[in-house]
């Protein structure tokens, strides 16, 4: 069967879908969590729909496969309220705790998380279409960071269990929590990406908002119940709906100590704007990226085909450290470019479900639309799809497209694609691919292909002061999840890894004393008698 005879037979009728991915589908979500308590919306609720297409005898349609509620401003201010509160200036039960005792319910919840692993991971692959594998591997990630967040405060809370004196002064230094935290999440990594500024900011001590992102709302459902029964009333608050309505007024409030965004930096920039005080405002954000590759002659060329493709297209190229425009250098861009046309046509492509899958439909609706107007726009200023069928679309599928040569005076060229669409130049100077990345939006990460030692070593030095991290003869990436994660530029604020996580949800505090008898005489009780949860010495094994 020829490419693209497939692709046009790309999705299934209902019949062909296994039994058991349809378990709980549709699923109809009306529960929300608030101060503690799970309340049922009998209000609108917004239709979801699969980014998996179903076919019949007349075509083709996206799939139902459940709702959300569409709540309004009223309970996100009642979430705030119950966040506010629960916090109570600091003196609320959650950020009075110990870092042990906060660890423990963390411990709990990770128990009852793995109770309900098989629903949110069906739901994760019907709701961003997501290999069933691939969202397998969501969810044991975002298990493993949690552990891992744990084990690092653990040895945080070690490293601050001990006193310090200098020039006659006693301190003990330990960090505190900031206040109210807002955490949204991106619908590539619904879950995981999601987690990666929830889970801190409530180990830490803080009370949270959390508005699931548009798309992977439903996979929240299953956790529900665990968040209710584990944390303390008002402690963490789930809420649904349109966040251009609902989030605008929160932050207008004043009230949001934090705001922890994985998204885009025109939603970022616009909310900071609504928070009346910015200097008491503390931004954690994960922004876009326009990720370059760099090959250089005497590249192994297997590799950094190899690499690119992983690079360009794991998740469809929805993420924001994929590889988004390649420079290959000019002598060897037509050896480049033949292999990694052939190596991409290669891909299995197919839904979510199929074993070995690695090409599925886009998550967001019009995407292709959009993707087949960069495409075109390419096309019109001097562009070719180099790779045989590529562009090819049906409903919600695109098939990748390579398009070389590509310049500046193309939307691609400037435009964070986020999907199957591989923008690639060559080069004879290696100004060229550095000058991009100087005049660059964004700075987030590089990858260099090459074998030269000094040629790299030569790129290193200036690409380090571009973005944040420097790949050799490897895809950009986000792990592991103890390397530093952030940006440069309009890409991040904020670090967001194990470690630097705990710490940018939380603030250095101290008690300190002057060197006494007296002084001496009431720390020593206070430890001793273990008086006080944050005036201690106890350590965590």
């Amino acid at each position: 069967m020829m490419l693209n005879e497939k692709i046009q037979k790309i999705f299934p009728r209902f019949a062909d879908i296994p039994e058991i991915l349809l378990k709980d589908i549709p699923c109809i979500q009306t529960g929300y969590l608030l101060n503690g308590e799970i309340h049922s919306w009998d209000g609108p609720r917004q239709e979801v729909f699969s980014p998996v297409w179903l076919a019949d005898d007349t075509g083709q349609a996206p799939f139902f496969i459940g709702e959300y509620p569409l709540l309004t401003e009223t309970e996100a201010f009642q979430a705030l309220d119950a966040a506010v509160d629960a916090y109570d200036h600091g003196r609320g039960m959650w950020p009075t705790l110990s870092v042990a005792e906060r660890i423990d319910h963390m411990e709990r919840f990770i128990f009852r998380m793995i109770e309900v692993k098989d629903r949110v991971v069906r739901f994760l692959m019907w709701e961003v279409g997501k290999s069933l594998q691939d969202s397998e591997k969501e969810f044991d990630r975002t298990i493993k960071y949690i552990n891992d967040t744990l084990e690092a405060l653990k040895d945080l809370d070690r490293i601050s269990s001990s006193f310090t004196i200098e020039e006659d002064i006693i301190g003990q230094i330990r960090r505190a929590p900031m206040g109210v935290v807002l955490c949204m999440g991106p619908f590539n990594y619904p879950l995981n990406e999601t987690f990666t500024t929830l889970i801190p900011a409530l180990v830490m001590g803080n009370t949270v908002i959390l508005k699931p992102p548009k798309h992977g709302a439903l996979l929240y459902a299953p956790l529900l119940a665990a968040f209710c029964d584990v944390f303390p009333k008002g402690v963490i608050n789930i809420i649904y709906g349109e966040g251009k309505k609902m989030i605008p007024p929160l932050m207008a409030t004043g009230k949001i100590n934090v705001l922890g965004l994985i998204g885009t930096s025109k939603t970022a920039n616009a909310l900071k704007k609504q928070h009346p005080n910015p200097n008491r405002l503390r931004c954690v954000l994960g922004l876009e990226a326009k990720n370059p590759a760099i090959v250089l002659k005497g590249a192994d060329l297997d590799l950094a085909v190899r690499e690119c493709v992983l690079g360009c297209l794991s998740f469809n190229g929805q993420r924001c450290t994929a590889l988004k425009i390649l420079f290959v250098e000019a002598s060897i861009a037509d050896a480049f470019l033949e292999r990694f046309a052939k190596a991409i046509n290669a891909l299995p492509f197919g839904m979510p479900w199929q074993e070995g899958v690695f090409v599925t439909p886009v998550a967001e609706k019009g995407k292709t639309d959009y993707l087949q107007e960069l495409v075109s726009d390419a096309i019109i200023k001097g562009a070719k799809v180099v790779n045989a069928d590529g562009a090819t679309t049906l409903g919600s599928f695109f098939f990748p497209a390579v398009l070389y040569p590509v310049h500046h005076q193309m939307r691609v060229y400037h435009e964070e694609q986020f999907g199957p669409v591989i923008p690639v130049l060559s080069f004879d100077s290696i100004s060229e691919p550095v000058e991009y990345m100087i005049n660059s939006s964004y700075g987030q990460q590089v990858s260099i292909f090459g074998s030269d030692p000094d040629q790299i070593a030569r790129l290193i030095d200036p690409l380090v002061n571009q973005v944040c991290r420097v790949n050799i003869n490897s895809q950009c990436q986000r792990g592991p999840d103890t390397f530093p994660f952030t940006g440069r530029k309009d890409s991040a604020e904020g670090t967001l890894s194990v470690s630097d996580a705990l710490r940018v949800f939380s603030i250095r505090t101290l008690v300190a004393a002057k060197k006494t008898g007296l002084n001496k005489q009431i720390i020593t009780d206070i430890v001793r008698d273990h008086k006080s949860k944050f005036l201690a010495t106890d350590f965590i094994l």
